[in-house]
């Protein structure tokens, strides 16, 4: 029996059981609450993705500007890369920036995903 038939074959006793979280037990699903943890896990590992991707960008435009060999099409297409990096740059800052602007002006905690009120 492979894993997923194993998942698929959830007995009653057990979908009582997650009815009181057992953390140990991966059959349950998490709780309302852990959504926090797993929105901000994504959205931080997004943004080291994004960075990553910024990071490769600007090396491959500066080796395809370095290896042009003054060809004006090689050149060109070179700047457009470096170019597209670093729009990319500004448009994943100034989303961060407007984000924590928001969050300064209103005092709501924009940048902090909560779908469940802490006690």
């Amino acid at each position: 029996m492979n894993a997923f038939s194993q998942l698929l074959a959830v007995s009653e006793v057990q979908l009582e059981e997650c009815l009181s979280p057992d953390p140990s037990n991966p059959l349950c699903a998490p709780a309302l609450s852990e959504l926090n943890t797993v929105f901000s896990n994504v959205v931080e590992v997004a943004l080291w993705f994004g960075g990553i991707i910024l990071f490769i960008m600007l090396l491959v435009g500066g080796f395809k500007y370095i290896t042009s060999g003054g060809d004006p099409k090689s050149v060109e297409g070179a700047k457009r890369t470096l170019t597209f990096a670093i729009v990319g740059f500004v448009l994943l800052a100034s989303a961060f920036l407007i984000l924590r602007f928001i969050a300064y002006f209103t005092g709501a905690n924009v940048t902090e995903f909560n779908i469940a009120p802490t006690p």
